[in-house]
């Protein structure tokens, strides 16, 4: 079985979101295929796509080394995303199927659901899915692929704390979905514009904590996901 680089890919990305890999340590290949169970193939193939992305830089002597972004890229980043996200809603709007509104609507339910009961960490993961979906929902693959992009490097980046009043918040998700539906592309707009905007006064830049072992990558094997691959 040949694992394929986009599933080492994800699973790289994964460990340098979730803080496995500090900033600025280094990914060896070597290090890397133990950790994985793949060959070196694959890790190449994926640190260059990293590369691209902006989580993977080169340096010399050094090799392949997880990115140290700045705080003026990061606060970038919230602002192409403010500018995309109502973007990604209006084309939501004119092209969008039934089976994406049916996602979507079902997915406003059980945030207003959760959000009445107060569970914080289901209205993280379906906020999550609902934008997810929107982005989906607009029928244009690049700009799917940078607004999964943005969402990555942003929860990368930023820690976010929950709203204050959290069925407000999904009230805008519903007032999103209600626009989608009726192919109201500038109210879809607006909408998503209002809702980015109120997102990203919740963001708080993370902070580098020095640790002992800072650098190093682990060398525990950890499989990746081979759901789907073919034998």
């Amino acid at each position: 079985m040949r694992i394929p680089a986009h599933s080492v890919c994800t699973a790289i990305r994964d460990d340098i979101v979730s803080g496995v890999f500090e900033r600025g340590s280094r990914l060896t290949e070597e290090l890397l295929a133990r950790r994985y169970g793949v060959s070196r193939v694959p890790v190449r193939e994926a640190l260059r796509t990293l590369e691209s992305e902006g989580f993977v830089v080169t340096r010399r002597h050094a090799g392949a080394c997880v990115a140290e972004p700045t705080e003026l890229e990061a606060a970038d980043l919230l602002e192409v995303r403010t500018l995309l996200e109502p973007l990604g809603a209006a084309r939501a709007a004119q092209r969008r199927t039934e089976a994406h509104l049916k996602v979507l609507r079902g997915l406003v339910r059980l945030g207003q659901d959760r959000a009445r009961r107060g569970e914080g960490e289901d209205l993280r993961a379906l906020g999550g899915w609902f934008h997810e979906t929107l982005a989906q929902a607009s029928g244009s693959p690049g700009l799917i692929a940078l607004l999964t992009q943005l969402r990555h490097k942003i929860a990368w980046m930023y820690a976010v704390e929950q709203p204050a009043h959290p069925v407000d918040s999904w009230a805008e998700h519903g007032a999103i979905v209600d626009a989608v539906a009726r192919g109201d592309a500038e109210r879809a707009r607006a909408l998503a514009a209002h809702h980015a905007e109120r997102a990203a006064a919740a963001h708080r830049l993370r902070r580098r904590l020095a640790a002992p072992g800072a650098g190093r990558v682990r060398t525990t094997q950890h499989s990746v996901n081979t759901a789907g691959v073919r034998h």
